[in-house]
């Protein structure tokens, strides 16, 4: 038996719970009828298995080197058990790596390679993406209220809870940068009577909420443009501002830059929320054991994350003070393995929507990447934050009184009453 086939079986005993391999030439490892049972077609993948090399083994799993007979859930318990450290530790970068990263940044994120690669993730299938997301199809995390909020019930209280943070009132304009779907969109203007305007790079979700809008008669107040958020105009301010799930996309590089233009497109005391995922390490830009290169080849090209150190810092050189710091990181936990069992129970259906070799690949990347991002905010190598920021003022000492453009009141009362 070979050094790494011995190095595998002796993990086999370690494991949190029973498992079963099959090799390319038939012999089987392991304990029959256990709850995971891993295909092994091609031997090379032993070898990341031994290494723990998780990244690796999603590859290997969307190429199709081995298949899987059991539920993500345990799988991804037997993926955090194979890990030689954390994921985290194991990104770190010195400084002259991240000088070229920095680099690579800048040139990664021209305008026209992000349209691509924002196209690449949000276009593959409206249908495909509805049959596990809430009938809002919201792409973010949601907020659970309570332990027994399904996940739409918890997308609307997250989109209330983002529209509280802002003290969003009838008539203002309201800014979604990165609309997705519409979810927040639609909601804000719904609920609160906003006139607002979204921003996408996806054509998909472009042409879905503007037929959402028309269907809704709100086209004389709401609009939803094909637009980078470097090229919004800045000549009419708007009164509250949002960003919810986009700013992973922009770019560790050009974050300063990013928040410098969010608060030329608010008024002079009116509100940013940016909502997005962040690094649960100082230091690294993505996980590491290959899980950062799995979702760079596969699922989001150009993500890069940043611990919420730096993004205060970004913000504070982009002209913001940062007013309220919430961290969601179990709520999106939740929220993936909801995503993640969706898609599973809906299988057969998902095949039909992504059909082909191609699709294939699609359909075995998304299973890997809604249980491995589950797993990853479990764990807390991710984050997820909420910064409810402002302009920053200069020598002002009338901000309790509220004046009529200063949005932000010194407590939290707003935001936790119940309406």
């Amino acid at each position: 038996m070979s050094a790494v086939l011995s190095a595998v079986e002796n993990k086999l005993f370690s494991l949190p719970l029973p498992v079963r391999l099959i090799l390319p030439d038939g012999q089987t490892l392991g304990v029959p009828g256990a709850d995971v049972c891993l295909t092994i077609k091609d031997r090379a993948t032993l070898a990341s298995l031994a290494a723990g090399q998780v990244g690796v083994l999603g590859e290997d799993y969307v190429e199709g080197k081995f298949d899987v007979d059991g539920s993500m859930r345990d799988l991804m318990r037997l993926a955090a058990a194979i890990l030689p450290g954390s994921p985290i530790d194991a990104a770190r970068i010195g400084r002259l790596t991240e000088l070229i990263r920095r680099l690579v940044s800048v040139w990664r994120h021209s305008i026209e390679r992000d349209a691509r690669q924002i196209q690449f993730h949000y276009d593959l299938s409206d249908d495909f993406y509805a049959l596990w997301l809430d009938p809002r199809r919201v792409y973010s995390c949601a907020y659970f209220r309570s332990p027994d909020m399904s996940v739409a019930q918890a997308q609307e209280a997250k989109l209330d809870h983002i529209c509280r943070k802002l003290r969003l009132s009838p008539g203002e304009r309201f800014l979604d940068v990165g609309a997705g779907w519409g979810g927040l969109l639609l909601w804000a203007a719904e609920q609160y009577g906003v006139d607002a305007t979204g921003i996408t790079l996806s054509k998909n979700q472009h042409a879905y909420v503007n037929r959402l809008i028309q269907e809704k008669g709100l086209s004389g107040r709401v609009r939803m443009e094909l637009l980078d958020y470097r090229k919004l105009d800045e000549s009419q301010p708007y009164d509250k501002v949002a960003s919810i799930g986009m700013f992973e996309h922009v770019g560790r590089a050009l974050l300063e830059s990013y928040f410098s233009k969010l608060r030329r497109l608010v008024r002079p005391g009116g509100l940013v929320l940016n909502h997005g995922i962040t690094a649960g390490g100082v230091d690294n830009t993505e996980l590491g054991a290959g899980m950062g290169e799995f979702i760079e080849k596969y699922i989001f090209p150009g993500g890069e994350l940043t611990h919420i150190s730096h993004v205060l810092e970004r913000m504070t050189e982009g002209g913001l003070e940062d007013v309220d710091i919430e961290n969601l990181r179990p709520h999106y936990a939740r929220t993936l393995w909801a995503w993640s069992d969706a898609l599973e129970a809906r299988l057969p259906e998902a095949r039909q929507i992504l059909k082909g070799p191609e699709g294939e690949r699609s359909l075995r990347a998304y299973r890997m990447y809604l249980a491995g991002c589950a797993m990853g905010f479990e764990h807390g190598w991710l984050g997820l934050h909420q910064v409810l920021a402002q302009p920053r003022t200069h020598g002002r000492h009338d901000e309790l009184d509220l004046p009529s453009d200063l949005s932000y009141p010194w407590r939290r009362d707003y935001m936790y009453g119940h309406r």
